[in-house]
């Protein structure tokens, strides 16, 4: 194996690596990373989309609401799904080819360690929030690369789950193959890099939810590391601030972060 650390005392994740192991030929296909990345999607937004219809009638959620804005809105939520679900049929060349010269062509025995597996998701984690900060910064002050490749994601200035991916197709390559390029560089185990591409879905969906929730990510983690929904949705309205995916060291280092309210409508 040539992760970034040694399996180690891994008997807690040996059973469920066996179980994801078994179906080995599945995994190694060229076109499983676009599909698990877009049904991980949409299991994830399924959970806020839930929220949306019964946030109206459900006072207590309506508070965590960023906007006062209703969300409901069947068509925007088509156009939405239609949109991601065509953008993946576009990364599958990319990825594909990214999976056959770099990805191993076998699964190895051995699980990491839990101690293995946090410390490469998080290295990803980081690596990727830097990688996709710098690459977000440029499609904002290059009007070129804005108008031709970014426009579409900010179609949207109120965001709702679905709008995680609501992009163009060149868009969505890039984003989709900074966090595969992440995992590669970083040589981590296939689990490892399975569970960061869930937490990686799951921080884009949240950050993009408009809901602003005490259990939210950016509120389990102290000192203000992470963003969260209130940090990216400012984006979304002022357009020059707040570049980062989710961590906000990188706008404060480059004067970029803007502190944002609950409320922005």
């Amino acid at each position: 194996m040539n992760g970034t650390c040694q399996p180690g005392d891994n008997f807690l994740l040996q059973p469920i690596w066996a179980a994801i192991r078994s179906h080995e030929d599945l995994l190694l296909s060229k076109i499983f990373p676009t599909c698990f990345v877009f049904f991980a999607h949409l299991v994830a937004c399924l959970y806020f989309i839930l929220l949306d219809f019964m946030a109206p009638h459900v006072p207590c959620l309506w508070h965590y609401k960023l906007s006062s804005q209703d969300s409901r809105n069947t068509k925007a939520l088509w156009e939405c799904l239609w949109k991601t679900a065509s953008n993946q049929v576009m990364c599958v060349p990319s990825v594909s080819l990214l999976c056959t010269y770099l990805h191993p062509q076998r699964l190895p025995d051995k699980a990491p360690s839990c101690f293995c597996l946090a410390f490469e998701v998080v290295q990803c984690l980081l690596l990727f929030d830097a990688l996709y900060f710098c690459c977000h910064f440029l499609l904002h002050r290059v009007p070129y690369l804005y108008q031709k490749v970014h426009s579409v994601h900010h179609q949207y200035q109120e965001t709702f789950a679905l709008v995680a991916q609501y992009s163009s197709p060149w868009d969505a390559v890039i984003l989709q193959m900074t966090a595969f390029f992440c995992t590669v560089l970083l040589h981590c185990h296939p689990l490892s890099e399975m569970s960061f591409h869930l937490l990686n879905i799951w921080l884009s969906v949240e950050v993009h939810s408009g809901y602003d929730f005490p259990w939210a990510s950016h509120r389990m983690v102290p000192l203000g590391l992470l963003g969260g929904a209130p940090f990216h949705n400012l984006h979304h309205q002022q357009f020059k601030c707040n570049y980062a995916p989710y961590f906000t060291h990188w706008d404060r280092l480059f004067q970029t972060f803007v502190q944002t309210s609950k409320k922005q409508i």
